[in-house]
């Protein structure tokens, strides 16, 4: 319903203005009596009228006096006003009222129709303003949230394109960091094949000389381990990113494998007659996987050796401090532009990156060191001065309490030495340099080794030679290494071989694979020869005697191709 529209009547006596509540008599009016001038104004204050009826004759103040006053305020200024009178019908007294703001002049006794009519048309054209009044809020309203929508939009263009230029510079950043890695990436393989290449020139042309063939063997050994170690952190990059790394926690102590990782570094260091010191305090027990963090510290040792100047000094310290197991590795060598620092973490990222200058390694090492302390819900820190200060990396891993920790590892003796009696071992790989150097390596330590190149080659040579281990590649020509596994081990002269196997997929699941098809164990490439040993001379003491055969379904799964 529309709302009613309010009117002031302004008599003196009452009965006038019961008349007037008769006259005026509608439910489109709100009509409010006043008595006097004062009543008038105090309403006029209160509240909004469309129109205002007043008597003239009044005591006190006049109708022609508050009318006056009526205009003189600005609220109130535009409200019309019609005058009725008894007294005053001469034409000076109807300009008078005109002079005042009237919009009309009537007299007593008013004609109900004239009355009312004029209040009709005085009360529509006030409708007509609320609602032009009304409409023009509206408008307003919608202009300005328009406005506040045009303005939002073309902070939202603005945003757009800043966020549409940085992600274009920072996929062109992208784009330049992996073309330069691709480079380094081939310069830094073709260093160690080429040195590879020349050590095996060297051996074939000084055949006689031990002491040649000698260093020859060990150039290839250095480059060949320095090839697995760019391999391993490309793979684990590749593992990090899909969240496929899998933890084998266990209850370690960081002074072992500070020990262990120190002994895989000592070459290099040695190599470059840098002076090591190191002060691990014990115990410091941490609950992790041995092998990733053995991995951490190793690549974090590597680092500090070969960007440290000849001759210069590496300090490894390891203790407690705020239930944490902190170990800091320092170094006096190139150290860390104040650029660099905060993107050391970063993919793809070398102080220098130039061919000329680059001190081998594919810059992705801290971003897998990060990634690793990380999973193990620790922290990892690299501070420098600058260039040519030196560099500090700090490794915090969360403390281990318990109170039984198990005795630390005594040291065993490397495995690799020959057998203590013949054992016959069949290896079915088709890369044929592979097969062959593996097998010479075996016989060289007392075993008896027999090869094979394709699945089909390896089942018939298998039942010729019956083979007390067989190390198996996985994939083979004709038919794969799980389907060999799974023929030969339903064979009773095999029920209880050892099935070893060997393959360049080296993820739990690889290895589940394998189990559940009947390998005893899997090996990934580049197959490390000592653990090989150490597993086939396991067997060698303890024929073992397998508890149960592989399940159909076991079967079928491992029969898919690699």
């Amino acid at each position: 319903m529309e709302q009613p529209i309010s009117i002031l009547i302004v008599d003196d006596e009452p009965k006038n203005l019961t008349v007037l509540q008769s006259v005026l008599d509608d439910p489109r009016y709100r009509l409010v009596r006043a008595e006097s001038a004062e009543e008038a104004l105090l309403a006029l204050v209160a509240e909004e009228f469309a129109l205002l009826i007043l008597d003239i004759r009044m005591p006190g103040m006049t109708g022609f006096e508050l009318a006056q006053m009526i205009k003189e305020r600005k609220k109130t200024a535009q409200v019309p006003i019609i005058f009725l009178s008894a007294y005053y019908s001469e034409d000076q007294h109807v300009l008078e009222g005109y002079s005042t703001g009237a919009v009309d002049y009537l007299h007593k006794p008013v004609n109900p129709v004239i009355l009312r009519s004029k209040v009709a048309v005085f009360a529509e054209l006030h409708r007509k303003s609320r609602e032009v009044e009304q409409a023009n809020r509206a408008l307003l309203t919608e202009v300005t949230e328009r406005r506040r929508a045009e303005e939002q939009l073309l902070e939202l263009n603005e945003t757009l394109e800043q966020r549409v230029a940085e992600r274009t510079e920072a996929l062109s950043e992208m784009d330049r960091r992996k073309e330069e890695f691709l480079a380094m990436l081939g310069h830094e393989l073709r260093n160690p094949l080429n040195a590879i290449r020349q050590a095996v020139q060297i051996a074939h042309e000084k055949h006689e000389d031990e002491e040649a063939c000698h260093w020859a063997a060990n150039v290839i050994d250095r480059q060949s381990q320095q090839l697995s170690r760019m391999v391993d952190d490309l793979l684990d990059v590749a593992r990090i990113n899909r969240g496929r790394i899998e933890l084998r926690p266990e209850t370690l102590e960081v002074g072992a494998l500070l020990e262990r990782a120190l002994a895989v570094v000592r070459p290099l260091v040695e190599q470059r007659r840098h002076t090591l010191t190191k002060e691990i305090d014990s115990p410091l027990p941490v609950t992790g996987d041995a092998a990733r963090l053995e991995q951490v510290f190793v690549n974090l040792l590597n680092n500090a050796a070969k960007y440290t100047p000849e001759g210069g000094s590496i300090s490894v310290c390891a203790h407690l401090e705020d239930g944490e197991v902190v170990t800091a590795i320092t170094d006096n060598g190139e150290g860390i532009s104040a650029e660099l620092l905060p993107h050391v973490f970063d993919i793809f990222r070398q102080a220098d990156s130039t061919l000329n200058h680059a001190l081998g390694g594919l810059g992705i090492g801290l971003s897998v060191v990060k990634s690793l302390v990380e999973m193990h819900r620790g922290h990892v820190r690299l501070e420098s001065s600058g260039a040519n200060a030196g560099t500090t990396v700090t490794v915090r891993l969360p403390l281990l309490i318990e109170k039984n920790l198990p005795p630390p590892a005594s040291d065993s003796p490397i495995p690799g030495g020959s057998m203590t009696k013949s054992v016959r071992v069949l290896i079915v790989d088709d890369h044929e340099d592979a097969a062959l150097t593996l097998a010479l390596l075996l016989q060289l330590r007392g075993c008896e080794v027999r090869c094979a190149h394709t699945g089909p080659d390896g089942v018939a040579l298998a039942r010729a030679f019956h083979p007390e281990v067989l190390v198996l590649d996985l994939g083979l020509p004709g038919f794969d290494g799980y389907e060999l596994a799974r023929i030969l081990r339903a064979e009773a002269p095999f029920s209880s071989a050892l099935f070893i196997a060997i393959s360049g997929y080296a993820q739990a699941c690889d290895r589940a694979r394998c189990l559940a098809v009947g390998f005893d164990d899997h090996f990934a490439k580049p197959l490390e020869f000592p653990k090989l040993m150490e597993a086939i001379q396991s067997r060698s003491a303890a024929p073992l005697a397998r508890s149960r055969m592989p399940t159909t379904a076991e079967s079928k799964s491992g029969s898919a191709s690699v």
